[in-house]
């Protein structure tokens, strides 16, 4: 059986969350997940440059809440399924709360050239018209596309190469970790413990600062950190994010091997350390 790609695994994840948070049961036979997008009000065409552009912008600054695909994220719903985005004509909607945010969604304004805007306005589009044309929409999740990894090889990567063992002991409570979580649960854990579906209470921000490009300092909480971009609470409870490639970033992160892990995993990798904290009960 074919393994399912890190992006693959990721939009597993974000669509079971959805899914368990909403309705605490297991999903029923066609679940919201499982229904086509709805259908764009005004037909809108953008130049492929527009496109890249925007996904790049999109990545760095919208992907940490929506995911790299608009499709959701750890926090922001699917935008390829909004109202708001099907009704959207060349950013008149969207463009709008993009300024203005959403605080009662503890969605933060962003200050962003308008070039920059209509460019995210774009790649969202683009996207969306991908989902629509998906006969089916999202699939919904199942158990056997997990089950895929060797447990002995997540053995070897956990406790050689991973380097894993040296926070999670096995004679600990972490020795039991596969009684507790399964499946998409644990690999949620696994992949992103920051602050999680599967986690409980509120999560850990860590003091860090940010020092920019241009030499600014900016001191606040890590709010998400992958290889990609950098978000963080600043003093006066903004969010925000830079692309992490521009910014260094000072403080003690205890979850960054999880984020560094992100760089190093292969797919069969991730799969068989899965396989191998799936067996510890």
């Amino acid at each position: 059986m074919r393994s399912l790609s890190f992006s693959g695994l990721a939009a597993l994840i974000v669509a079971a969350s959805s899914v368990s948070a909403q309705q605490g049961t297991p999903a029923p036979a066609q679940s919201t997940a499982s229904r086509r997008p709805p259908a764009t009000a005004v037909a809108q065409s953008y130049s492929a440059e527009e496109i890249q552009t925007g996904q790049s912008r999109f990545a760095s600054q919208c992907g940490f809440c929506h995911g790299r695909d608009a499709q959701g994220g750890e926090s922001g719903p699917d935008l390829t399924r909004s109202p708001l985005v099907s009704e959207d004509v060349r950013g008149d909607r969207i463009g709008p709360v993009i300024r203005s945010g959403r605080p009662e969604k503890d969605m933060p304004a962003f200050t962003l050239p308008d070039v920059d805007i209509a460019a995210i306005v774009a790649f969202i589009h683009d996207a969306k018209s991908k989902a629509e044309s998906v006969a089916g929409g999202r699939r919904s999740v199942d158990a056997a596309d997990l089950e895929t990894g060797n447990a002995e090889a997540g053995n070897r990567y956990f406790t050689g190469a991973g380097g894993c063992i040296k926070c999670h002991s096995l004679t600990g409570p972490f020795a039991n970790v596969g009684s507790r979580y399964q499946g998409l649960r644990l690999l949620e854990r696994m992949l992103y413990p920051r602050g999680g579906a599967g986690s409980r209470g509120a999560p850990f921000l860590p003091p860090v600062t940010i020092t920019t490009a241009a030499g600014e300092k900016i001191g606040g909480k890590l709010l998400y950190r992958d290889e990609f971009t950098v978000t963080l609470i600043d003093s006066e409870g903004w969010s925000r994010s830079w692309p992490a490639a521009a910014v260094k970033v000072e403080g003690e992160d205890p979850l960054q091997a999880h984020t560094g892990q992100l760089t190093r995993y292969t797919d069969q990798e991730i799969h068989d350390v899965l396989a191998f904290l799936e067996a510890l009960k």
